[in-house]
């Protein structure tokens, strides 16, 4: 039977999707803005803890500074056409929060006062049969708590922070993933050639579909032949899971990750054929740009000799990354982690990419002892990481001298705000914004793994793991109060 995964009921502010009204309905509009003020505000402080992050500038980041001015406008500044009579706009308050330093502060949180607020916690008997955690310091490595740190557990979604760790390892930030037409010596056979991108959309195909039909010159009257090749990937197409909406058969060749209505995130209904329908709809496009096509489009390498004729190149990695784990996106993670067995010269299929993820992590110096990376996604109840894992590949992240592997912090959800986290911590008093973190859920497991600004300033990484929990609402909101715990709101840590 298939696992069931964390659907994301709100769209978040990124650059693959329209910002969303995050109004509260069941608090009403005073409470809203009372919870959107400490979105604000926690975000000023989530943001300013990876301002040393480089020269990333898209995707979350962006987005929650682009929504931050447009919902919270300062006072004092005309917003619009004023009307007559109307009053001047009051004078600005003073920032409440100053931004954080890009680097962190020297007061240290004090491990006894968290384990004292942690204990009672991650006892909460909604976490199920069994409860494994790691909190550190980014900034020095430290482990400021541990429970079971070193046990390997079901990571469910949160591997994604693994997956794609390792994709900007081996691949780095700025590497796009390139889908190509290639034409044939003889002028007579044009092959659609997937390079792995699941993000290719119909506006991919109809430029290249144009770009090649000029290539082919004439007036369009000598017929062509149209071939399409998924040999970049290897192995089964199908998840171990079998049949699933949460993710497409893996294939080097689809539109939309296979997706059979309009949506981009979330479960859905998925083709069975994705590489077929995506050289049918080229296939069209070709012979709207005035090309003929002959025949139905089969499944063949490119002749020898052909030569490429149209390229279409993906978003950065960067970017993929970060829409990975806001969205909580299989289809894109399984091919990051195809993508990093290609790199690695690994089979591309899930043991080459497992085998290749291993091995770059390995090369991070992360503690892989016990791990199973079984996929890139953790839809696989097979894979096991350990807290302490998941807790060092954040560290890794918000290294300064590992700028390239920031998108993983700027990608995480952040509280009551975005994508996976988007409907969460709204009834958390002082927490929405202060929390970035990715969220895992199957059946009777539930984790939360990401990074929260201590009362000193400092920058934590957090990994709960929890089993055997048979109320997943439950277990979230017993996860959300540990990692809330971490900010010191409330007075519960610091």
């Amino acid at each position: 039977m298939a696992e069931p995964v964390e659907e994301p009921s709100n769209r978040p502010s990124d650059p693959w999707g329209r910002i969303k009204n995050l109004k509260s309905k069941r608090n009403g509009s005073n409470t809203w803005q009372v919870v959107a003020g400490s979105a604000v505000l926690g975000l000023v402080v989530a943001t300013g803890a990876v301002l040393a992050a480089g020269p990333w500038d898209n995707g979350q980041r962006k987005a929650e500074r682009q929504l931050a001015a447009a919902e919270h406008p300062t006072g004092g500044v005309h917003h619009g056409r004023r009307l007559p009579g109307a009053p001047e706009p009051a004078p600005s308050a003073p920032a409440v929060l100053g931004a954080l330093d890009t680097v962190t502060r020297s007061a240290p949180q004090d491990p006894a006062s968290l384990r004292t607020a942690l204990a009672p916690l991650i006892a909460a008997p909604e976490l199920g049969t069994q409860v494994a955690a790691s909190v550190v310091d980014t900034a020095t490595g430290e482990q400021l708590y541990g429970r079971g740190a070193a046990t390997p557990m079901t990571p469910a979604s949160t591997v994604k922070i693994a997956t794609a760790v390792a994709a900007l390892s081996a691949l780095g930030p700025d590497h796009r993933i390139a889908t190509t037409v290639r034409l044939s010596e003889d002028g007579r056979t044009l092959t659609l050639v997937g390079g792995g991108d699941p993000t290719l959309d119909p506006a991919a195909l109809r430029s290249l579909a144009t770009t090649a039909a000029k290539a082919l010159g004439g007036d369009g009257e000598d017929p062509v032949r149209l071939a399409y090749d998924t040999s970049r990937y290897t192995g089964p197409v199908r998840h171990p899971i079998g049949k699933n909406p949460n993710i497409a058969p893996v294939t080097a060749l689809m539109v939309d990750e296979g997706r059979l209505d309009d949506s981009d995130r979330g479960p859905a209904e998925r083709s069975k054929d994705p590489a077929g329908d995506a050289a049918r709809a080229f296939a069209a496009e070709l012979t709207a740009a005035g090309v003929t096509v002959e025949g139905e489009p089969r499944a063949a390498r490119p002749a020898a000799g052909a030569r490429t004729v149209a390229t279409h190149r993906s978003a950065p990695l960067s970017a993929l990354v970060e829409r990975t784990l806001t969205n909580s996106d299989n289809d894109i993670a399984e091919a990051l982690a195809r993508q990093t067995a290609i790199a690695k010269g690994e089979s591309a299929d899930f043991a080459g990419a497992r085998r290749a993820v291993t091995t770059e992590l390995k090369k991070l110096q992360v503690p892989t002892v016990g791990a199973r990376l079984a996929d890139g996604s953790g839809l696989d109840r097979q894979g096991r990481v350990t807290p302490a894992l998941l807790t060092t590949l954040l560290a890794r992240a918000a290294d300064p001298e590992r700028p390239g592997l920031r998108p993983v912090l700027t990608g995480l959800p952040v509280a009551g705000f975005t994508g996976t986290l988007s409907t969460r911590y709204r009834d958390t008093t002082g927490t929405p914004g202060l929390i970035r973190a990715k969220t895992g859920t199957l059946t009777g497991v539930n984790s939360l793994a990401g990074t929260v600004v201590d009362p000193q300033g400092r920058l934590l990484a957090f990994a709960f793991l929890a089993s055997g929990s048979t109320a997943p609402a439950d277990a979230e909101a017993a996860l959300d109060t540990l990692a809330a715990a971490l900010t010191g709101a409330g007075g519960t840590a610091g």
